[in-house]
C-alpha cells in the first residue's frame, strides 16, 4: 500500500502562491479562532497533523483555491494557508485534503525538521 506522502499530486495547486487580497482575508478574519489543530503523529519519516477549517469558512475561500474537478480545496502553498488564518511553526506543508471531509486539511514535515539558520 503507498502511504499518503508518495501519492502528492502537485499539479493539483497553484502554479504559483495566489496571496490573498485585503477584503479576502477581511472576509476570513472571523473564523480564525474556529481553526482546529490534531495533535502531531508520525511514521519513521515525517510527523503529520491535520488543520480543522470551520465548515462555513469554506464558502468564504477565493474559488481559485479550489480543484474544479474535486471540488475539494488545491495543495496550497505555505503563503496561501498562512493568509486563510493557519498558524503553525516551520517547516509545515500541506500535502492533501481529506476528501470524505473536505474542512480537513493534511500537513507533514520531516522527522526532527530544522528550520534554516
Amino acid at each position: 500500500m503507498a502511504t499518503a506522502h508518495q501519492d502528492q499530486d502537485y499539479n493539483r495547486r497553484n502554479k504559483k502562491a495566489r496571496p490573498l487580497q485585503e477584503n479576502e482575508k477581511a472576509r476570513l478574519e472571523e473564523f480564525h479562532d474556529s481553526i482546529g489543530y490534531s495533535a502531531r503523529y508520525n511514521d519513521s519519516e515525517y510527523e503529520y497533523r491535520h488543520v480543522q477549517l470551520p465548515k462555513a469558512m469554506l464558502k468564504a475561500i477565493p474559488r481559485d483555491y479550489f480543484d474544479p474537478q474535486k471540488g475539494t480545496l488545491k495543495i496550497l502553498w505555505e503563503d496561501e494557508w498562512r493568509g486563510l488564518g493557519i498558524t503553525q511553526s516551520l517547516g509545515w506543508e500541506h500535502y492533501e485534503v481529506h476528501e470524505p471531509e473536505p474542512h480537513i486539511l493534511l500537513f507533514k514535515r520531516p522527522i526532527n525538521y530544522q528550520p534554516p539558520q
